[in-house]
């Protein structure tokens, strides 16, 4: 399908109404995808008990936690499958492929025999589940982080992209208040025995949906014209190219969601568990302070894309990287002190500084490809540092207080990783205003 925004010499002038329409349907499948992820973080010890044999509950957590992770194994193999067909075929083709295959994976957990019925059949198809969710999750979010960055203007793609993450923290939100509304509603045995399937089941007519969105989109004016140049087609580029000839910008890709998503699982996948099976908390009440940190997580969400595109998308990065190195261990801290007020207080202080990331790097990663490789040279890179550090953080985190017993390691690992992230800022260009390598500077209609 092309692309109906007009073109100036050197200057693509975008239609508000198409990018409106963009930014919806991609922010709702990674809605879908963190939904159930969400769903999945917040019902791990319910899971534990149903898919693993009974015993000790650290052992459950750390199998459920370990399928967890082994979805992020195959999302290098998914991105480097759908994003360089999404250089190839165009972006919206694959973005509609990846819609379908997620609400498939995630609407047949829904439907897999406990443990207790089929055996060891049962982790078996949750790990297959999990497999296909990992491999279409490999070429989403750098096709819908790419898709929004494409069709937004120059001066406000800092703002339109940030509204790719308000999308997953909206999954979050459905996926976790399900949950949480669950637990409080049915018994112990209730969920265990038939609630725990619901928030997966309801993948299906959600999917439904946002395949739809997403048939309806157009190609980006981007890959519009890169597909001009070609006499026919979309010229094939090299596995080979998307990764030797990008060196340096994956490099600087891979520590910037390095340091991105070990702090974004530690805080919406790690930490319910962490205050449930760690520090006894209250389950529902631990539940919903996640909630409000996330719904705080939403409203600032935006305000700060906003200010990525005017103070640009390095201040922005790098004070996030340097509250975590600082502010990490004092969090924890008031975290493990257990109270209410407490709890909130640690966790609004890295929920606030996790938006310094949320909001900037869905403008800032697809700034360091040109157009020619950017879906595949971002989804190779994004998906590698998610899959080695990203989606491992629950399991090693897990792993390391069971190691040492040092009920800080949450806190030492946020830290290690803003160290990475800082020197990837330092070294990463100012992209806020400028045009994407590779493409015509951008401007909305009312811009002219």
């Amino acid at each position: 399908m092309k692309s109906r925004a007009a073109k100036a010499p050197d200057t693509t002038v975008t239609d508000p109404a198409l990018v409106k329409r963009a930014v919806k349907a991609a922010a709702l499948g990674n809605a879908m995808e963190w939904f159930d992820f969400g769903v999945y973080s917040y019902i791990a010890v319910t899971l534990g008990k149903v898919f693993f044999p009974s015993g000790n509950p650290t052992a459950q957590l750390l199998s459920t936690f370990g399928a967890f992770a082994a979805a992020f194994l195959v999302r290098p193999l998914g991105g480097m499958v759908f994003g360089p067909l999404g250089d190839r075929v165009g972006r919206q083709k694959v973005l509609a492929l990846t819609m379908i295959m997620m609400a498939a994976g995630t609407f047949a957990i829904g439907l897999i025999p406990s443990y207790a019925t089929i055996g060891v059949g049962a982790p078996i198809l949750l790990l297959a589940a999990r497999l296909v969710q990992g491999f279409s999750t490999g070429g989403e979010y750098a096709g819908a982080s790419t898709f929004i960055a494409e069709y937004a203007p120059d001066k406000r793609r800092g703002f339109l992209g940030s509204w790719l993450e308000f999308g997953t923290l909206a999954g979050y939100i459905g996926g976790a208040g399900l949950v949480t509304l669950m637990t409080a509603l049915l018994s112990a045995d209730d969920l265990t025995s038939w609630g725990w399937r619901i928030p997966f089941l309801i993948a299906g007519p959600m999917g439904i949906i946002g395949l739809y969105l997403r048939m309806r989109l157009e190609e980006t004016p981007a890959f519009a014209a890169e597909v001009e140049k070609a006499e026919k087609d979309r010229p094939k580029v090299p596995l080979r190219e998307m990764i030797t000839g990008q060196w340096r910008a994956l490099l600087l890709c891979v520590g910037l969601v390095l340091v991105f998503n070990v702090t974004d699982y530690m805080l919406l996948s790690y930490m319910p568990s962490y205050l449930t099976s760690e520090l006894h908390y209250d389950e529902t009440h631990g539940l919903l302070v996640v909630l409000g940190v996330m719904a705080v997580m939403m409203i600032a969400q935006p305000f700060v894309g906003a200010l990525t595109d005017r103070v640009g998308r390095r201040p922005v990065i790098a004070t996030g990287c340097a509250g975590f190195l600082l502010l990490s261990v004092p969090a924890l801290l008031l975290i493990r002190e257990g109270s209410l007020l407490a709890v909130a207080l640690g966790m609004g202080a890295l929920g606030l500084l996790l938006v310094c990331f949320t909001a900037a790097m869905p403008s800032a990663l697809p700034a360091l490809f040109p157009t020619r490789v950017r879906y595949g040279s971002l989804s190779i890179g994004f998906n590698v540092s998610v899959s080695l550090f990203g989606g491992t953080t629950p399991l090693v985190v897990t792993a390391l207080i069971g190691a040492t017993g040092n009920m800080m390691m949450p806190a030492y690992y946020m830290m290690a990783a803003a160290v990475i992230g800082g020197f990837a800022v330092w070294r990463m260009a100012e992209s806020a205003g400028r045009p994407l390598p590779g493409s015509a500077p951008s401007v909305a209609a009312r811009e002219q």
